[in-house]
């Protein structure tokens, strides 16, 4: 029996189910004498050495943890302390979300990483007419600090450092968390995390925003100096080109865009008068693990000699820290299918394992069946473990940058660099990337991209296993369903919590908070007064939206 079913596997392994294109896209890849590229079309050579290496390869490679931090933003990378274990978690109701920390946290995870729902994302309260029936459904609906409260009830936020995945509302959102900690005793100088707060690329990208672009960018410039003042050991924004990634965007592409995003805020923060070296050392990156294993790799080393030459040379920071590119990873969603499920766990594993040798400082495996659903606490064990074995079995992490000083790797480097310049200038021409998203440039960009990766993926001439080759039977995978009751216990809590709370105090504080949108003062401040008094998410977009109105996307074509 073992050997006949040895023998069927051996067949299907050498016999791929033939897809309509696949054998006249091989036999076009043998006409144009084998040429190879990476996924995003990058022409690879047959073999590189040390011609490849433009410029002072020493000075641009260096060494990890000094400028310009190719190989990595610390001397002694996992040497000294491996990166955060983050796995996503938010669905349903609070309570469940709570349940499920205090399960990652059992199963050795490292920090917390939060998933909103929709109607949280888009600034609407759980009982406004556009949130039915998307409440809880892909991650926790939160409408008030008492949401919040119960969300990291028994969890002390003076021990975790926690992410929060929110960017138009994430003044908010920051202000519920930042009053949880004061009600538990703990000071917002002792709070540490992230909040995403990327609008840019929101209107690039994720399309979750609630005002146009310049009075966004306004309530980002608040957070910065409110988090510079108060919150030496929060991160105020994750400059993200995983969702830029996520769009169909190239590895180029992300470099580009992400980092362009990064110094525009930079710039803002600066014409505020804010010091570059006080704040610049706790922005943040966020970016995706796709599946090419060395260009994920190149891009990551490639972003940190970027932002380390620009903040230096352009923006005049003066300390390391303000130079030092730190970021988080996540594996890329988009590359898992529903087709054979349990494939994502290798693809999970290969992207992860480029994310370590990138140098990341924290990581975010996607679970197996995430194609499907939201993850079961079995696919979501397996993907924490995926990190653990990394970590602990494979001994990638005994020395920084491992792969320093490839050819093969130090080209791609400087290849993926130089793609970046090239859009910079191109944005530059436009006006800046405020008016470069305005005009739908970056839209455009990533729209061209994603229809030719598919074209690739439709003609056969990109391979992914289980969709257009080696193709098999669907096999039931176990689903994680959300009840939709949970919707209707949601908002009967937000209608409890605006029948206990002080209206009176809730009509002064929004008040208070239109006032100083009209004017010039930090939001932040008015945000805190409003969510102490129990004022709602919902309610304090709508006040600012009377205020700077809200945002309509011009379509691209």
């Amino acid at each position: 029996m073992v050997a006949a079913l040895a023998a069927l596997l051996f067949r299907d392994a050498m016999e791929p189910t033939s897809t309509p294109g696949t054998d006249s896209a091989r036999k076009a890849a043998e006409a144009a004498d084998n040429e190879f590229t990476t996924m995003s079309g990058k022409p690879i050579k047959a073999r590189y050495g040390p011609e490849d290496l433009t410029g002072d390869a020493d000075v641009k490679i260096g060494e990890p943890g000094q400028y310009p931090f190719t190989r990595g933003p610390y001397e002694s990378m996992y040497r000294g302390r491996n990166w955060t274990m983050r796995q996503f978690a938010g669905f349903g109701t609070v309570e469940e979300t709570n349940e499920r920390f205090h399960y990652l946290l059992d199963h050795g995870q490292t920090g917390l990483s939060t998933a909103f729902d929709m109607p949280t994302l888009m600034g609407y309260d759980s009982d406004h007419p556009r949130s039915l029936g998307e409440v809880g459904r892909e991650g926790v609906a939160v409408d008030s600090i008492d949401d919040m409260e119960i969300l990291f009830q028994g969890i002390p936020l003076g021990e975790v450092s926690t992410s929060m995945t929110i960017n138009a509302p994430a003044a908010i959102l920051l202000a519920f968390y930042v009053l949880v900690g004061e009600k538990q005793g703990v000071a917002s100088e002792k709070l540490a995390g992230t909040i995403q707060t990327d609008i840019l690329k929101e209107y690039i990208a994720q399309k979750e925003w609630c005002f146009p672009v310049e009075p966004a960018m306004r309530l980002v410039t608040d957070m910065v100096e409110y988090c510079t003042d108060h919150m030496p050991r929060w991160h105020p924004i994750s400059i993200s080109g995983y969702h830029i990634r996520e769009a169909g965007a190239t590895a180029a592409q992300e470099l580009a865009f992400t980092l362009k995003d990064g110094f525009t805020y930079v710039e803002r923060a600066i014409e505020r008068g804010i010091d570059v070296d006080a704040f610049a050392p706790r922005l943040s990156f966020f970016f995706n693990a796709h599946i090419d294993f060395f260009e994920e790799i190149a891009k990551y080393r490639a972003a940190r000699r970027i932002w380390a030459r620009e903040l230096k040379e352009t923006y005049g920071a003066k300390k390391p820290e303000s130079m030092r590119l730190r970021f988080h990873t996540q594996t890329a969603g988009v590359s898992l299918t529903a087709q054979q499920p349990l494939n994502n766990i290798v693809r999970t594993a290969i992207e992860a394992l480029a994310g370590v040798l990138g140098g990341t400082q924290s990581l975010h495996t996607n679970s197996f069946d995430e194609a499907l659903a939201l993850p079961t606490e079995e696919a979501v064990r397996v993907a924490l473990r995926t990190q653990q074995i990394i970590a602990d079995e494979t001994g990638v992490t005994n020395t920084p940058d491992p792969l320093g000083g490839s050819y093969f790797v130090e080209s791609l480097t400087d290849e993926l660099e130089a793609d970046a310049y090239d859009y910079f200038r191109r944005i530059d021409d436009l006006g800046g990337m405020v008016e470069a998203v305005r005009q739908n440039f970056p839209q455009r960009e990533i729209g061209e991209a994603a229809f030719d990766f598919q074209r690739r993926v439709d003609d056969g001439e990109f391979t992914i296993v289980g969709v257009n080759r080696y193709q098999t039977e669907e096999e039931e995978v176990p689903l994680l369903h959300i009840d939709p009751a949970l919707e209707t216990k949601q908002v009967e809590r937000l209608a409890a919590t605006r029948a206990k709370r002080d209206s009176s105090q809730v009509e002064s504080a929004l008040a208070a908070l239109k006032e100083a949108a009209a004017g010039d003062a930090n939001l932040m401040y008015p945000i805190l007064d409003a969510a102490r008094v129990h004022t709602t998410e919902g309610e304090m977009i709508e006040a600012m939206q009377e205020v700077f109105g809200t945002y309509t996307e011009t379509p691209v074509f």
